[in-house]
């Protein structure tokens, strides 16, 4: 065992925890005021369930064997193999990775919340969370991580871009297309309630996200410092990018857009961080705003879907960009984990597979939202808050909880 690569991955997973708490800031100071505890209730109930499942059933299902490509099996129920002194484990470290990939499988499905912020009931999240991270998260980690499907065609994703950005972004999508629109929207302008909030968020976020691509290396490497240094120059370039874009568009450059661009930016690095050489990621982050804006600002409108914090337009938009431009700008040298190099390079191979990776995430996540909806529904009697509900505002109706109430005989 390397003490330092372990220290490194023990490292990395408290960096990626931290980013849940992070999303939870920043969802919570994008929505209305009235809609901030259930907002970040959405995040922090996925802590609980996320970590409790994954030990019991979530890294098994993962990491422990293959059935046909798709998913692996429950011989690693309740983590219950020997991490100390077990030399026949697959993976180094393996108790370390579990802890490390535990922090993947609890902030996925909690990037989905912000699609169907300040509409869907509690319980209902609840349920679907659970349901979703059963039949879409761990077979997409076991297709791209655990050996099965999608590694053995060949398609490379270093820290995420298939198995959470877009696994979670056009699941969002999907969601807030069946549980329907808020009740004003279209009518009423919606404006984030707490910008430095949202900012905070950001900042977790980006924070964390060191540990999210560098500590997918698995260990304290070159390697590592090549994905440190490419997740930073996206995330950079790509707030430079937005802040552009609202300066060409309305002439006031905003903290949210900031913070918006810059998390869109480690969105686009993430499936390529460990396989692209650096001055690529200055391509790939700047180009990654004005493809999430075009989505949000035309396609949403065009479409009238409501969603609410703009997951799919972010994450799903973004990561899908991240999966392409990986295909176009990967190279052997840096990461021999790739077959191949990118189209730049001359070699078509690699981008191909890359697009049918990202045509395959998108089926599994859209099937299993469908099937995670449904079960959601029938066990929770409808997902959507009564209209009434949704006036008076989720933390009220959901949690008998407010995040500013008056100070008239409190202090």
């Amino acid at each position: 065992m390397d003490h330092g690569d372990v220290a490194w991955i023990l490292t990395s997973s408290a960096l990626v925890f931290i980013m849940t708490p992070g999303l939870a800031f920043f969802y919570g100071g994008l929505v209305k005021r009235k809609n901030i505890i259930n907002t970040m209730m959405s995040s922090v109930i996925v802590l609980g369930i996320g970590s409790i499942l994954w030990v019991l059933i979530g890294f098994s299902l993962s990491f422990s064997g293959d059935a046909g490509g798709v998913i692996g099996n429950l011989h690693w129920w309740g983590l219950n193999f020997n991490g100390l002194t077990d030399m026949t484990l697959p993976y180094p470290n393996t108790l370390g990775f579990a802890v490390f990939q535990m922090m993947f499988a609890i902030i996925t499905p909690a990037l989905i919340t912000g699609a169907i912020a300040e509409r869907m009931k509690f319980s209902s999240l609840v349920v679907f969370t659970t349901v979703w991270s059963i039949i879409v998260y761990y077979p997409l980690a076991h297709m791209v991580w655990g050996g099965g499907f999608l590694s053995q065609i060949g398609s490379v994703d270093f820290a995420g871009g298939n198995v959470v950005h877009i696994s979670s972004g056009v699941s969002a999508l999907v969601l807030a297309i069946l549980l329907g629109r808020r009740k004003h929207y279209g009518r009423a302008t919606y404006h984030p309630h707490n910008a430095p909030f949202v900012f905070l968020g950001a900042a977790l976020l980006w924070f964390g996200w060191f540990g999210f691509n560098a500590g997918s290396a698995l260990s304290s490497s070159a390697l590592a410092i090549h994905a440190f240094m490419t997740t930073n120059t996206s995330a950079a370039a790509a707030l430079l990018s937005w802040v552009l874009i609202e300066k060409l568009t309305s002439g006031k450059p905003t903290l949210v857009g900031a913070a918006t661009g810059l998390v869109i930016g480690l969105v686009a690095i993430t499936p390529g961080a460990g396989f692209v050489p650096i001055w690529s990621s200055v391509i790939i982050g700047f180009l990654v705003s004005p493809i999430c804006y075009f989505f949000i600002s035309v396609v949403k409108k065009k479409f009238g879907y409501d969603d609410a914090l703009d997951v799919f337009g972010c994450h799903g938009i973004g990561g899908i960009w991240g999966g392409i431009a990986t295909g176009l700008f990967a190279q052997k040298s840096i990461n021999s984990a790739a077959a191949w190099d990118g189209l730049v390079f001359g070699d078509a191979h690699l981008f191909v597979r890359q697009l049918a990776a990202i045509g395959i995430t998108i089926v599994i996540a859209v099937a299993g939202t469908l099937i995670a909806t449904g079960i959601a529904s029938l066990c929770t009697k409808g997902i959507k808050v009564a209209p009434r509900d949704e006036d008076i505002g989720l933390d009220i109706s959901e949690h008998g909880e407010s995040a500013y109430p008056a100070f008239n005989g409190m202090d």
